[in-house]
């Protein structure tokens, strides 16, 4: 039975991650015509709402990228150099990812301050169709990774990073039309500033998310407590300590710990203490443990770590 549930498991991971990596390279696509499509727009147009979202968006394909890139790292194989193989350089993608959206961001901001000081005249229309083409493609694209938003942290930063830019590109929609209507010169600037608000609310929480993964904190789903209850309630398990948990990768989670157990244990005892537990612990989400078993009556040498 294990081993089919195994098998199963495998191959819907494989469909899983077909899907995924089909998600990214549309989004790739669709995200880069559009920027070509913006950029021209907003140079013919002078539209400041134009030309940051196309820069934005710009840094979407950027990001886009980086995922995937961290997505196939994760599945090269380990190396005598690098036993954890490249499960690392997901959590450094998303890093990279976040610190980028946030200097595209403050690039926006500056622009936009200047163009408080002197507006520039901006065609309305064009504006706001363009931007609906950046509604829809945006929308499109985050709407691939909806589903698996909350399994990867790469997955969550493309999700919304697109999901901000539909909001970001229905923002500038809103601005083509009231200046169109009023003739207000400093409304795409203002629409601009608002876009980075958005973003670096969204952005924030991903940043501080990878910093805290990238120096090996325990990720935000697992509660240490709960971990030393399943541990202990394991018929056989005296206690558990020296207890690290820390993420591999932004899916991949590993633990190591010590486990006190009665010197009368067997070997035979010991191996099937170990699977319950490894087993439990994957109901956890953690998927690579090192249990070391330590009796009860040894001496009590307290382990630097």
């Amino acid at each position: 039975m294990s081993h089919q549930h195994h098998h199963d498991s495998h191959h819907h991971h494989s469909v899983e991650s077909a899907n995924i990596n089909r998600a990214f390279w549309i989004g790739i696509m669709l995200n880069t015509a559009f920027v070509i499509i913006e950029f021209i727009a907003g140079f013919m147009y002078n539209s400041l709402a134009l030309l940051s979202d196309a820069g934005h968006n710009l840094s979407d394909v950027a990001s886009l990228g980086l995922s995937l890139f961290a997505f196939k790292l994760a599945k090269a194989k380990s190396t005598e150099r690098f036993t954890y193989g490249y499960h690392k350089g997901t959590i450094l993608a998303s890093l990279v990812n976040a610190v980028i959206l946030l200097i595209a961001v403050g690039s926006i901001g500056w622009e936009a301050i200047q163009r408080f000081q002197h507006p520039e005249e901006t065609k309305g229309t064009v504006i706001s169709i363009v931007a609906a083409i950046g509604i829809v493609i945006n929308a499109a694209s985050a709407l691939l990774f909806f589903r698996n938003k909350e399994k990867d942290l790469n997955i969550k930063g493309a999700y919304l990073h697109l999901a901000t830019d539909a909001l970001v590109s229905l923002g500038v929609v809103i601005a083509g039309i009231l200046i169109t209507y009023t003739g207000i010169k400093w409304i795409d600037p203002l629409i601009s500033l608002l876009i980075m608000a958005v973003v670096i609310y969204g952005t924030w929480s991903l940043l501080i998310e990878s910093l805290k993964l990238s120096l090996d904190a325990v990720p935000e789903q697992i509660q240490l407590d709960k971990i030393k209850e399943t541990a202990v309630k394991i018929a056989g398990i005296k206690s558990i300590e020296h207890i690290h948990i820390w993420a591999m990768s932004t899916t991949k989670i590993a633990m190591t710990a010590h486990v006190i157990v009665d010197e009368k244990t067997s070997m035979k005892q010991i191996q099937s203490i170990k699977k319950e537990l490894k087993h439990q612990l994957e109901h956890e989400g953690i998927q690579h443990v090192t249990i070391e078993t330590v009796s009860s009556n040894a001496d009590k040498d307290d382990d630097p770590c």
